[in-house]
């Protein structure tokens, strides 16, 4: 069965053989989906020879852990090929923007949901690319999404839970993330605070922060400075043997 809310982009061109899969999550700050920051990023991807799935995950007034169980559902669906994709299910990432970043860096860090078949390791992504994230719900925070997703009061323990900075380990996957640093929606602190906890666990990560740009620019086509993103992620993508479009011998993402 296809989870809920979950659409797949093929790789473009078919290639022979299993490919990479990343798992595409839209922002919206736990209130909407962003289009922009769906199918559009999927089909980027797919023509890097990446299969893509965009969920379209449960959002307000759905609060957690519901959206956190959608996102590893659609996570051990695309490792377990029932989809009939070729995925090669040692090479699943996930990418989210905005409030989808925080979804997928909560993914990423083993946030629980309660659901004995659902917290497993196959659920964590082997890459993560966090796009101006939501990567704490205790520092500098996106309030708005902090309400949609927990309410109005959530204790202090749950918003530590949910806090990926905080939650980082040696085992969380590799990291690439971009921000402006100007975004007055999301602080950029979310994003430097977030690849400060891997590089202190050790983890390879890659960072860029653009001096200027709104917030929620998706692919940010003709913006000077943030639409350099997608070059600097593809090009990260092929030194971890993720794309087609290789520029040397490939390697597993925690190189």
């Amino acid at each position: 069965m296809v989870p809920r809310g979950l659409t797949a982009v093929p790789a473009r061109p078919e290639a022979a053989g299993a490919r990479p899969a990343i798992l595409v999550l839209p922002g919206g700050g736990y209130a909407r989906q962003a289009d922009h920051e769906a199918e559009p990023v999927a089909e980027w991807l797919a023509s890097l020879g990446v299969h893509a799935f965009v969920l379209r995950y449960r959002v307000a007034p759905d609060r957690h852990p519901a959206p956190l169980e959608d996102a590893k559902e659609a996570m051990l669906h695309i490792r377990n090929g029932e989809h009939g994709l070729a995925v090669d299910p040692e090479r699943v990432g996930v990418l989210g923007f905005s409030a989808g970043g925080h979804l997928a860096a909560t993914l990423s860090t083993a946030a629980a949901t309660g659901n004995r078949d659902l917290d497993v390791p196959t659920a964590v992504p082997d890459l993560t690319v966090l796009c101006y994230p939501v990567a704490s719900l205790t520092h500098e925070t996106h309030q708005g999404s902090v309400v949609n997703l927990l309410g109005d009061a959530p204790p202090s323990d749950l918003l530590t839970a949910l806090s990926p900075e905080l939650n980082v380990t040696p085992l969380t996957p590799p990291a690439f993330l971009w921000h402006t640093a100007d975004d007055d929606a999301v602080p950029v602190s979310n994003s430097l605070n977030y690849a400060r906890a891997l590089f202190a666990a050790g983890v390879p990560a890659e960072l860029h922060v653009f001096p200027a740009g709104r917030h929620g620019l998706g692919l940010a086509a003709d913006q000077p400075g943030p639409g350099q993103w997608t070059a600097l992620c593809e090009a990260w993508l092929q030194r971890a043997g993720w794309t087609d479009r290789r520029t040397g011998a490939a390697t597993d993402g925690r190189s």
